[in-house]
């Protein structure tokens, strides 16, 4: 066996067990999320329903907002991202017996629902909007 095949070798099988290590990862992450809680429902149950319960609420022009701010995710995780956000503001609207999905609502469910490292997005998409982020600031200070 030649040193440069033997090199090919080593190098394939790091790759794969980093490939399946990556992997690993995120589908143990998505196994957590799925195990139920104290209440019986997993993170991902209660997630769907709050979509479920406010679908008929959302104007065609709150979904185009909620799709313009999940637009810098990386299209591979956007679904996931998009689900999470949603049934963090569907959460939020029915916690405030709202009638319809409001872009304040959106504001509030995007803030909750995302890590602060990801708050510097939102922050330049609301100012390129006009919108006030005074309201908004103690969500941020969180």
């Amino acid at each position: 066996m030649s040193g440069g095949f033997a090199l090919f070798i080593v190098a394939w099988t790091v790759v794969l067990i980093t490939l399946m290590g990556i992997g690993g990862f995120f589908m143990f992450r998505k196994f957590l999320k799925r195990l139920p809680k104290e209440d019986g429902k997993s993170i991902i149950d209660w997630e769907e329903y709050y979509v479920d319960k406010t679908r008929k609420m959302w104007t065609q022009e709150q979904k185009d907002l909620l799709e313009e701010l999940v637009s810098p995710v990386p299209e591979l995780f956007r679904d996931v991202a998009r689900q999470k956000i949603a049934g963090r503001i569907g959460q939020v609207a029915l916690e405030k017996k709202r009638k319809k999905i409001t872009q304040e609502v959106i504001i509030e469910g995007y803030i909750l629902a995302t890590p602060k490292r990801d708050h510097k997005f939102l922050i330049k998409k609301l100012e390129e909007k006009d919108i006030d982020l005074e309201p908004y600031q103690p969500l941020f200070d969180r």
